[in-house]
Parts: structure tokens; sequence; C-alpha cells
């Protein structure tokens, strides 16, 4: 299985993707080692400007640690996605690429959203567009609002049975930059729940919302977590397994039943948190 591991950063560059001195990122090298063991070989890239459907034509899957308006040169100074690039990505996932998201890929192409940098007014963040929103987030099936602080709290694992979560429990405690969600998907097939109650921060001020989940898009299969801000969690167990299991998933190696179960395991995912003073 080939896949592109795509880190262009137009906001914020996450240290676990950052390179320095030609070294490749931490992320980078625990994806060489994963990939080594089990048959897959990773591209690296965060040049916006190869997106065609040529380019996508070589790859089993993408997988995006991505952030802000990538289609903005933006913080990284890396070549942005040209508008027809975008399209081809959301062509080629519809076609039946395989992609999988992880943290501030939810983070990638906000609503309302454009140029380089972070914006600091977010008030458009804390509500859902919809149909409106950017096709980016109606393939990915969720989109990020706000995070607080880093603390230890709970994941509850929903589907046990899905490949790479057999071995991970009921629940999952790990200390993690926990992402604030919105704008879900109907047809989610929640994996993770992120149990809110005792967390600290207003963006956990809200009932338990999804972490991590899996969905169809057209011919595609769509893979997303939340997690992955830390390095140690990418050293972990469990995250490897479950990022293989998500990689082999989307890029048809495993089946899977995506029965969609969003108002069933998170039946209050869409009730926002307060607003931060100042959005």
């Amino acid at each position: 299985m080939r896949v592109l591991y795509f880190t262009k950063s137009a906001g914020y560059e996450h240290d676990i993707v950052r390179h320095r001195d030609g070294v490749p990122s931490h992320s980078e090298r625990v994806l060489l080692k994963l990939g080594a063991a089990n048959d897959i070989d990773f591209v690296f890239s965060k040049d916006g400007s190869l997106f065609s459907p040529a380019w996508f034509a070589g790859f089993d899957a993408v997988m995006f640690f991505t952030g802000g308006d990538i289609s903005s040169i933006g913080d990284d100074g890396h070549p942005a996605v040209t508008p027809e690039g975008k399209q081809a990505l959301l062509d080629a996932v519809a076609d039946g690429m395989g992609f999988l998201a992880v943290h501030s890929a939810g983070d990638t192409w906000h609503t309302l959203e454009s140029g380089g940098g972070n914006p600091t007014y977010r008030h458009h963040r804390y509500r859902n567009h919809g149909d409106a929103s950017d096709p980016y987030i109606r393939m990915l099936g969720g989109e990020f609002i706000n995070h607080g602080e880093q603390q230890v709290a709970t994941a509850r694992i929903v589907d046990s049975r899905f490949p790479g979560f057999a071995d991970l429990g009921e629940t999952w405690r790990l200390h993690e930059e926990w992402y604030s969600m919105k704008e879900y998907a109907a047809d989610l097939h929640v994996l993770l729940v992120l149990e809110t109650a005792g967390m600290d921060g207003v963006d956990y001020k809200r009932p338990p919302f999804p972490l991590a989940w899996a969905r169809p898009y057209g011919k595609g299969r769509v893979w997303f977590t939340g997690l992955a801000h830390r390095a140690d969690t990418w050293d972990s167990a469990g995250f490897q397994a479950m990022l293989l299991g998500g990689l082999e998933w989307v890029g048809r190696r495993v089946d899977a039943d995506i029965t969609p179960n969003l108002d069933a395991v998170a039946p209050e995912a869409h009730v926002f948190p307060p607003e931060r003073e100042g959005t």
C-alpha cells in the first residue's frame, strides 16, 4: 500500500510534523517504522502544488496532518494547494482513494476562514454551517472549534471491533491536546467519544462528543482522530495500533461495519461549548 503523508501547515506548525536540518519529523519516523513492519510505503510531502489527479492516482490513500488554510502559503512557507488541487483531492477520495486525517487536519480549510496564520476572531466557529460548510469539512465529517490546555482525560471506546481498536479496552485515559469539535456529519460511525465531565477549560463545558470516526465519501473511505498532538501519543502502542487499523481500512486491506451511530453514542454532540471571551 502506498500512502501520501501530507503535512503542510498554513497556520501553526505542530512540532510533531516539523523538519529540522533535513531530519524527518517525529511523526514521520514513527510512520517509517510502522510502514516497514506492515508493508506500507509512505511518501512525505509539504508541497501543495503537487496536488493533481495524476499525482493522486499513484496513491492508495492520503494521510493529512495539516493546519489552517493550506490554499495559502502561510507560516511554513511551503507551496499552497491550488483550487484545482483541492478539487483533485476531493474527487480522488470520492472516486475511491482512502483518506485518513489526524489532529489539526480537523483545523484545516475552515469555513469562512482564508489566508495564512491562525485567526483570533472565531465567532463563526460556534455554529454549524451545514451545506454551506467548506467542501473539505463536508468530506471530513467534522470541524475543530478550539482546544484548552493539555490535560489527562478519558476517551470512551465505542467500537472495539473496528480495525486497530481491539486491545484498547472500554476507555482510554491519556494526556493530550483535546480538540473540541462540531459540524458532525449524520453518517459518522463514531469510534471514540471524549468524556468531558471533570475536564478543565471552557472548551469542554459540553456533553461528550466524538473524537474519532469512520465514514464513506462517495466510493472512498474517510477516517479521522483528533488525537496525535503529543510525541508520547505517537509512541504509544495503542495509538499506533489505532492508526494502522485506520490506514488498512481506508486502504481497503480490511473491511468493517460503519453503520452510522452518532445519535446513539453521542446524542448531544451538537451542543456547543460556551464561546471564549474575545472570539
